[in-house]
Parts: structure tokens; C-alpha cells; sequence
């Protein structure tokens, strides 16, 4: 029976970045996936994710940001590759709603750097908008957006260089606390480790029935459109944004080289699915939650559709990240930096995983995402 330091159950953006960290370090580890790194299953793909420090869901968030903007740059410099682009982001809402409340409420407790601007500023310096003059856009020059598929894939890759076992198209089967160790049933065979980091995305549920937290997947869209002006997107003309209106929180992104603008709706239907489920097709009815916000608010992309994809979203009741050991099962740990804004994290969670699966404990304060929250 194969033996490990620990083992990484799932390599979407958070396990990837675990295995690596772990492999860096000099430990034996184990990956397993039961698709292909970068796979379109889960919550890990779509190209781009927008990456910000000023974070409107919490001020606690910032420090964790700040170690993950260090990392994300280390990665490109191990890797050789390009991963982050910096375009800035643009929070545009009502000045008490929350998107535009809480992001000025990060950035004046951490002293990020900002400016506020009313609608019609808004409108003069980025044209593809049309809001009401109540608005309020708060632009931080920091944020931009990384790559999706790319990051894992690279992640994963330089886990390999660094001797970490890569097993795919493998299904995890059970995971269980046996004396100090744990073992992991798979349809390969049965492994041992020391540890297990479980970072399996919405299939969390169903490896550890033991988990009491109420998680539920939820399926998401994401859309690209052929904007009808591509003038206003034009890399260099707009920031990655967030707009929240009476359609709904909304996010987009610049042109992309192909032409197309990137643009979905956060929290797409609120619709619970089971990740294993056939994924039902793109309807009318997904297009038009994205498309009323664009048809009042970003006029320029109201073009053609000319993709769409799904993706899945693991939610927490308060939105926020599950990072903590299984009650019962101090070997395992439970990695579910999800409900949707987790990928930005991807460098400073495999680091924090690392540290606990071989040092017992963090640095970094992780304090907000314990289960013991759900008793």
C-alpha cells in the first residue's frame, strides 16, 4: 500500500496550491483527481477571476489578500508564465448598498489606496457604463484578474517537478482517521498518509458524511458577449468591475484577445444542484439574468451571446471560507475556500494547508472559518 507524508484530495485552484506548497517543501505527497487539472466540473475554470484587495465581503479578508498578491507573483516567477494582470477594479452601486459600503469600509481600515467617484464621473472616465447619478464608483488602481485554467495546470505541473505524485482520473472513495494517520480508499486502492487535505470542491459533502456544515452547490453561468462598441473594453480602457443594481450583483472583465467581454452574474439563480448531476443546458432564462443588467447598465456589450459555460459555486450559509480540522478527525482537513470567491485565495491557502498539515498550526489568522461556527 502507497504511503504518504499527506495527501491532496482534489486539485481544483486550492488543492493544486496545496500540493504544491507541500511539494516545495520537500514533502511526499499525493494528489488525486477525479478529472483532468483544469477540468470544467467543478469551480476552477472559465479563463479569468477577478482578484481585489479592498473586499467588500469582510475588512479581515485584506491581510490574507495582501499574502496572496506575494505569492500569486512568486508562482509567475517559478512558473515563467504570466498569471496576473493588473487593470484595476471598479465598484459601482448605491453608496449604502453592499458592494460599495463594505469595499470603502476594507480599504479605510487597511489603508488601501482608492477614489470615489459619483456617477457622472463614473460615466465620463469609463464609457461603456450607463447608472443612475446616485451611483457611487470606487476604483482601486490593485485590482485585475487572474487566469483560471492556466494557474492550475501550472500549479499541478510544478508540484510534478517538485517529485509530488499526481494521480487523475482516480475517485476518492472514502477518507477515514485510522490511529494517527488516515486512509484514503480509492478506485486505485487504498492509500495511508499521515494527512489528508480534502479540497473537493461541492463533492466535499459526499467524502466526509461526517462534516456538519451546511454546504450547498449551487450552479452558476458565466457568458461572454460580442460587444456591440468594443471601444469602451479595450484593454487600457476598462478595469475589471462589479456593479450592484436591481438586477442583481453583476462582474465583468476588458476584451479579451478573441473580442468577447466576460461578463455573469454573482450568484446566478441561487439554484442547488448535486455536482454530479448532468449539467442542464444554457436557457433563455440564464441569458436574461445577465443581459437585463447589461441591456440597462453596460448598453456597448449588449451583443450577441457567442459563449456560455457553467460552473459550480459551494456555499456556506454566511458566505464565508471553511478552513479547519474534522471534529474527530484532527488528520483530516477540511478546505472549502468557496461561495464563490475563493479563487484569489488559491496562493495563500495552499500555504496556510501546508502549514497545518505539517506544522500543526498557521501564522495567518483563520480564525473566521472554523466549523465550530455551525454548532
Amino acid at each position: 500500500m502507497a504511503r504518504f507524508d499527506v495527501v491532496v484530495v482534489g486539485l481544483g485552484a486550492t488543492g493544486s496550491a496545496a500540493l504544491y506548497q507541500l511539494a516545495r517543501r520537500g514533502f511526499h505527497v499525493a494528489g488525486i483527481e477525479r478529472f483532468l487539472p483544469g477540468h470544467s466540473q467543478g469551480s476552477s475554470h472559465g479563463e479569468t477571476r477577478i482578484i481585489r484587495l479592498g473586499y467588500f465581503e469582510h475588512p479581515s479578508y485584506v491581510p490574507l489578500l495582501r499574502r496572496s498578491y506575494q505569492l500569486w507573483r512568486e508562482l509567475e516567477a517559478d512558473s515563467g508564465r504570466k498569471l496576473m494582470r493588473i487593470t484595476g477594479i471598479l465598484e459601482i452601486g448605491m453608496p449604502v448598498g453592499p458592494l460599495v459600503s463594505g469595499t470603502l469600509a476594507a480599504a479605510r481600515q487597511h489603508d488601501l489606496p482608492h477614489e470615489i467617484l459619483d456617477g457622472a464621473e463614473t460615466m465620463r472616465r469609463f464609457p461603456a457604463f450607463r447608472i443612475p447619478r446616485d451611483f457611487a464608483g470606487v476604483l482601486q488602481p490593485d485590482g485585475g484578474f487572474v487566469a483560471a485554467e492556466t494557474t492550475v495546470e501550472t500549479l499541478v505541473e510544478l508540484a510534478g517537478a517538485a517529485k509530488a505524485e499526481i494521480r487523475t482520473g482516480v475517485r476518492v472513495l472514502s477518507i477515514a482517521q485510522e490511529g494517527q494517520g488516515v486512509r484514503i480508499g480509492t478506485s486505485d486502492g487504498d492509500i495511508e498518509a499521515r494527512c489528508a487535505v480534502v479540497a473537493a470542491g461541492p463533492w466535499v459533502m459526499d467524502l466526509l458524511p461526517d462534516l456538519r456544515a451546511p454546504l450547498r452547490a449551487t450552479r452558476e453561468l458565466m457568458a461572454w458577449f460580442k460587444p456591440r462598441d468594443p471601444a469602451p473594453f479595450a484593454p487600457g480602457h476598462l478595469p475589471v468591475f462589479i456593479l450592484e443594481s436591481r438586477h442583481g450583483m453583476h462582474y465583468g472583465f476588458p476584451m479579451s484577445p478573441a473580442g468577447t467581454v466576460k461578463i455573469a452574474k454573482h450568484h446566478h439563480r441561487d439554484e442547488t444542484i448535486y455536482p454530479d448531476d448532468p449539467r442542464r443546458p444554457v436557457s433563455e432564462l440564464d441569458e436574461t439574468l445577465i443581459r437585463s443588467a447589461i441591456e440597462s447598465h453596460i448598453p456597448a456589450a449588449n451583443g450577441p451571446l457567442a459563449a456560455a459555460k457553467t460552473c459550480v459555486y459551494t456555499m456556506t450559509p454566511d458566505h464565508d471560507f471553511i478552513v479547519d480540522r474534522l471534529p474527530g478527525a484532527p488528520n483530516v482537513i477540511v478546505a472549502s475556500p468557496c461561495s464563490g470567491h475563493g479563487f484569489k485565495f488559491a496562493p495563500v491557502m495552499g500555504e496556510i494547508l501546508a502549514d497545518l498539515a505539517t506544522e500543526g498550526g498557521t501564522g495567518h489568522d483563520i480564525s473566521r472559518f472554523r466549523l465550530s461556527r455551525f454548532s
